[in-house]
């Protein structure tokens, strides 16, 4: 053996990293620290963050950086780790600057300024105030001689980059130290946030001029000892080798411009499956991890609105919608090609499914931090894919992934089965889904490229592309993906958009019934689609023309053609206007054409956005277009809660006029660019089983619809004495205590109970941070009621639901009158109760905060009771008074104008909900606690109604308060035993008859007409 002497070890070829890599190191790291530990803290500790010894929120909404960093698990720690790991290339910097320059003073500057970093990083303002601030004062007066140090020491651009920064972060001092002494001296609310911000733009320019690529690249090479020599000739062959790449690389449809290397094909385990059920297989996998997209991406939203919901403030985990943005990512090559290619596919497919198994979790906060970064996987996954589309494929499946997803809630009762809130308890097949989720990222592993599957890999074919600019490609894609998650991933949107109430025992428009005619114009949108691509036989037809014009004139190229021309998009446009101006049948006619249209334009839009050849730019941009969409929708519903909302307040037209016009330039607006129209060439058997698809979703959605229709009519519990039991529960938006679907709660409570007549509140979820779902549909066909859905999503309330045992005579949808806050919905119903007509109205109104609205709402519905009086009449609503109240609280104008009688004005526990009544002799009275499906408790009224043709006449006090023990009563007026208890013990699913522990009962008059 031999000792390799001094010679050999002299020709060891040295490392030699350029320096600019150094700077861009210390930048990733400072920004992922910061950065990280902001969104933490803002999703978990928002308002404990935001705290300080003057105030809290609302007057403080911007969290300090001390806060932020140093006082709560896990932000701390994960802030620390990555700090931490910041020290090496700031050093490096640190003495790269004076390798260069040669300055012992900048030398000992930036060490003692590194250390003093330390100090305030690690003793947090908690840990140690004084030091804290020592080191960060510290911190602040050595940034000074460093950044002007820097500027001297520079040259030409390096110099002028420096300096510009330098000077932005000087200026900024000025304000930092106004609002310091507006916040510690005069203590005023507020100055801490605006401090904050301040903070937060000053280091963002400290961190930004050190960690200049520019400048460290010139401290490199501005001078040549040997090392420096290594560095800029490595740099020089990399720009050359770079220059000769581009000269030979022909522009495409792709995610980057060059060829991706792939990795070995792996072990195909499934060789002896014939070519047919193998490629069926394959089609089939990629069809259900579409599907699975849909999952995810629409899960994130109603997770982290749970959080909104119970502060009704903006709380901190509305960060998490930013996920969404993760395809911006495919502006850097690496993650681009990772994306791309099989193995990266299949680990996002993974990562994926953390969301969908996040249902085992029971608390809210856990589902939301699996959900975040899986949706962020699976958005860039999708991303990748369909900008690597080629042949329409993957632009195809997404949307026959989105049919599949809105037809399993369709056929769920509007709850997707494998929804990461919803269990076995409440409807879901989450185990089934993982399992087929699994399956299809093993078909994926072993899947060989075949003729009718693409491949995963990117081609790197040529083929002809439009002209478009990125931000034209952007735009209508961005508006694409709004408008199919707000509007189509639930069947029964658009029959609620179009709803207006009950006629005659008519309904007066579409119900949740006949939301498979949104399945089937989904479909023929998509057939649309599939047609304007080519087949095989057209495209060999296309390949031989010799002008794009006889291209064009194939089939595909003939229906592409038109599904880019502008009248296509007049239609559309006029479509929509239809849907938001008209209701009933009518409206519902427009919503089909509109449906239809949206999903025409899926491979079009997606085809010009893979176009682009930028990636991350295009994405980045799409999705953010997207996110203000969102926020836009959501906002003219929610302005009360969100800052500038009042712009928003009932503004869906807004919404509706913005995301139509996004969309324009996703057409070819002059003769000369549709001839350029792009046809693709989507292969024969892919396209025969897409068809086959769309036609096998049609046939389920309605035998779906045909089998969940009850097959009698609803019948009232009991019949024979003539009682009508009714409720009234405010149920938050259909979450339960632990964020999960509550139907079945609902339902359950409400059975057990024997109520004919339910009115339910915070029911309109017909939007994204709800997941576009319908809280009735499990009581409509599992339970036999006649529904009223009230006000839909374009009446910009929070909704309010009437169900009955009894048909529904007539029904009229009311907006009370709302000058300031939210707009309080109602519904006035007339009720056909074994041939007497009796009225019920169910409403819900403003806050407290709103005194002037809750006065002109509970004025507006005295005024329609009275004008029905005599007839027998229940209210069911939530008023927010203390009884007896006098003018202007509600409780007066609802009692004393509304000419009704207290459930039992001795009650004087109250404040939301209240149930009033006239015409009726009242036997029971009942308050069940919320258990775990909400915030409010649930309010019952038992009633006997007189028999036909008589009346109660006027009652006095003494007729109406008979009291009675259960027992001197009939057993049909029993409640049931199940819900005696309390807190600790008895009771049913954790609801249980409170205030009185008991319900109250009232016998009947002398002379009762029964």
């Amino acid at each position: 053996m031999t000792t390799p002497g001094p010679s050999t070890a002299l020709t060891t070829p040295a490392v030699a990293l350029p320096g600019w890599l150094v700077a861009r190191v210390h930048t990733v790291l400072a920004l992922a620290a910061f950065g990280s530990a902001l969104v933490l803290g803002c999703m978990l500790h928002y308002k404990k963050i935001v705290k300080n010894g003057v105030a809290g929120w609302p007057k403080e909404w911007w969290p300090s950086v001390s806060a932020t960093i140093g006082d709560w698990y896990p932000e701390r720690s994960v802030f620390q780790i990555l700090i931490a790991l910041t020290a090496g290339p700031r050093f490096a910097l640190v003495y790269m600057l004076y390798y260069v320059h040669h300055s012992t003073t900048l030398l000992v500057i930036g060490v003692l300024r590194t250390f003093m970093c330390g100090g305030w990083v690690y003793i947090t303002s908690t840990d140690g105030p004084d030091v804290h601030d020592a080191c960060m004062i510290a911190y602040v007066v050595l940034t000074l001689p460093w950044m002007i140090g820097g500027v001297l020491c520079s040259r030409g651009k390096a110099r002028k980059w420096r300096r510009t920064t330098a000077s932005a972060f000087f200026v900024s001092l000025v304000p930092l130290a106004y609002f310091y002494h507006q916040h510690k001296v005069k203590r005023i609310p507020g100055a801490y946030t605006r401090r904050g911000v301040q903070t937060r733009q000053s280091a963002a320019l400290s961190v930004r001029d050190e960690s200049s690529r520019r400048a460290a690249r010139r401290n490199v090479c501005s001078n040549s000892p040997p090392c420096v020599t290594r560095l800029r000739s490595c740099a020089a062959r990399r720009l050359a080798r770079r220059t000769e790449l581009k000269a030979r690389t022909v522009p495409e449809i792709s995610i980057t411009a060059h060829p991706i290397p792939q990795a070995a094909e792996p072990p195909v385990i499934l060789n002896w499956f014939p070519a047919f059920l193998r490629s069926l297989s394959s089609f089939m996998s990629d069809l259900y991890l579409a599907h699975t997209f849909w999952v995810v991406f629409s899960a994130v939203q109603p997770t982290l609105f749970y959080f909104s919901i119970w502060e009704l403030a903006i709380a901190g985990p509305e960060l998490a919608i930013l996920s969404a943005l993760s395809p911006a990512l495919l502006g850097v090559r690496a993650i681009a090609i990772w994306a791309a290619n099989k193995e990266g596919q299949i680990t996002m497919h993974l990562l994926s499914l953390v969301a969908v198994a996040s249902y085992v979790l029971s608390n809210p906060l856990h589902r939301l931090l699996l959900v975040t970064p899986a949706t962020a996987c699976v958005t860039l996954r999708q991303a990748a894919l369909l900008l690597q589309d080629r042949k329409g494929y993957h632009s195809i499946i997404w949307l026959l992934g989105l049919l599949m997803f809105s037809l399993t809630k369709f056929a769920n009762h509007s709850n997707n089965p494998v929804w990461p809130f919803v269990d076995d308890a409440s409807g879901g097949w989450n185990k089934t889904g993982v399992i087929l989720a699994v399956l299809a990222c093993g078909d994926l592993y072993t899947r060989q490229t075949t003729a009718d599957v693409p491949s995963r890999k990117i081609d790197v074919s040529a083929m002809p592309q439009p002209d478009t600019h990125w931000l034209a490609a952007a735009l209508p894609l961005g508006s694409l993906v709004f408008i199919l998650h707000a509007y189509l991933t639930e069947a029964g949107t658009l029959t609620a958009w179009a709803w207006t109430g009950w006629h005659d025992y008519q309904p007066s428009g579409p119900m949740s019934k006949h939301a498979a005619l949104t399945l089937l114009a989904i479909s023929a949108g998509g057939a649309l689609a599939l047609s304007s691509l080519c087949n095989e036989a057209e495209k060999d037809d296309a390949e031989k023309a010799p002008s794009q014009a006889q291209q064009a004139s194939s089939t595909g190229g003939v229906i592409a053609a038109m599904l880019s021309h502008p009248a296509w998009y007049a239609l559309g446009s006029a479509a929509s206007f239809v849907m938001y101006g008209y209701r009933g049948w009518a409206g519902y006619a427009g919503s089909l054409v509109t449906a239809m249209f949206w999903a025409s334009l899926v491979p079009g839009i997606v085809a010009r956005a893979a176009a682009t050849g930028k990636p991350g730019r295009t994405l980045g941009t799409a999705m953010f277009i997207y996110i203000l969409m969102i926020l836009a929708n959501v906002w003219t519903v929610a302005y009360a809660f969100v800052p500038g909302g009042v712009y928003l307040r009932e503004r869906t037209d807004l919404v509706m006029v913005a995301q139509t016009l996004l969309l324009a330039p996703a057409f070819a607006w002059s003769r000369e660019a549709r001839l350029k129209t792009p046809v693709l060439e989507l292969p024969r058997t892919a396209r025969l089983r897409a068809y086959a698809t769309l036609a096998i979703c049609c046939i389920l959605g309605l035998a779906t619809s045909l089998y969940r229709q009850p097959l009698a009519a609803p019948r009232p519990y009991s019949p024979g004495p003539r009682i009508i039991t009714a409720g009234i529960w405010t149920v938050h938006f259909g979450f339960d205590n632990a964020g999960r679907d509550s139907q079945r709660l609902i339902s359950e409570l409400a059975d057990d109970m024997r109520l004919d007549v339910l009115g339910l509140l915070e029911t309109d979820l017909h939007r994204t941070v709800f997941g576009n779902r319908d809280l009735t549909r499990l009581m409509v066909e599992k339970k036999g009621y006649f529904v009223d859905i009230g006000p839909g999503p374009n009446k910009h309330t929070w909704g309010a639901v009437l169900l009955s045992k009894f048909p529904i005579k007539h029904s009229t949808h009311h907006l009370l009158p709302s000058p300031r806050g939210e707009l309080a919905p109602a519904i006035t119903a007339i009720l056909d109760v074994w041939g007497t007509d009796v009225m019920v109205v169910v409403s819900h109104n403003g806050q407290k905060e709103d005194a002037l609205d809750r006065q002109l709402q509970s004025m507006e519905l005295g005024r329609l009771m009275a004008e029905a009086y005599p007839m027998p009449t229940i209210f069911l609503g939530y008023v927010v008074t203390k009884p007896h109240a006098p003018k202007r609280a509600p409780y007066r104008y609802l009692v004393e104008d509304g000419l009704m009688y207290d459930i039992d004005e001795d009650d004087k526990d109250r404040w939301c909900e209240y149930i009033l009544y006239r015409g009726l002799y009242r036997t029971a009275y009942a308050r069940v606690s919320r258990g775990t499906v909400t915030d409010t408790e649930m309010q019952i009224g038992q009633f006997v109604v007189p028999r036909h043709g008589s009346t109660t006449g006027e009652l006095t006090k003494d007729e109406r308060y008979l009291r009675s023990y259960r027992e001197d009563l009939p057993v049909e007026h029993w409640f049931p035993d199940e819900y005696y208890g309390d807190k600790r013990s008895g009771g049913k699913n954790k609801h249980f008859y409170h205030v009185f522990d008991t319900p109250l009962y009232y016998r009947l008059p002398e002379g009762a007409h029964v």
